[in-house]
């Protein structure tokens, strides 16, 4: 068992999370791309939990296996947009706590001019860290089903 279930000790706080993540999931934003940033944070952030959740939900999406297995090395893979790339590159900078340069910016807008779908992008990438950061601690990975 996880050492605390959000939804039960602190529901206002888990339905906060779930009504931000329900207005990302009514958005602009790709919703390829958005899986995309939940399993690739997840995976930097060693939330298994969450890496078996959003593998399965971009499953169901349509996502191909193969892409699903390049992420980890997305840079080296041919089968990544520039627009994912660009999504990718921003998620990984914001989880490992690293500068987003100047550069970064830029490729990220020139992908994603509309401010409302940047703006959800920017808010993806801080939930899903936000949504790790309860979930390791909290050994959410114990409710992993195989």
């Amino acid at each position: 068992m996880p050492r605390m279930l959000l939804q039960e000790a602190s529901p206002e706080v888990y339905q906060g999370i779930i009504k931000t993540a329900g207005v990302i999931h009514r958005g602009p934003l790709d919703p390829a791309v958005r899986e995309l940033i939940k399993l690739r944070a997840s995976q930097l952030n060693g939330c298994a939990y969450c890496v078996d959740i959003h593998s399965r939900d971009a499953r169901s999406q349509g996502e191909r296996e193969e892409r699903l297995h390049h992420l980890t090395v997305w840079r080296e893979s041919p089968l990544f947009t520039a627009a994912e790339r660009a999504a990718l590159d921003y998620t990984e900078a914001v989880t490992r706590r690293e500068p987003v340069t100047d550069a970064m910016w830029e490729a990220l807008r020139e992908h994603y001019p509309d401010d409302r779908e940047a703006g959800d992008l920017v808010g993806m990438v801080a939930l899903i860290n936000a949504l790790n950061l309860f979930g390791v601690p909290l050994h959410y990975n114990e409710m992993i089903k195989g």
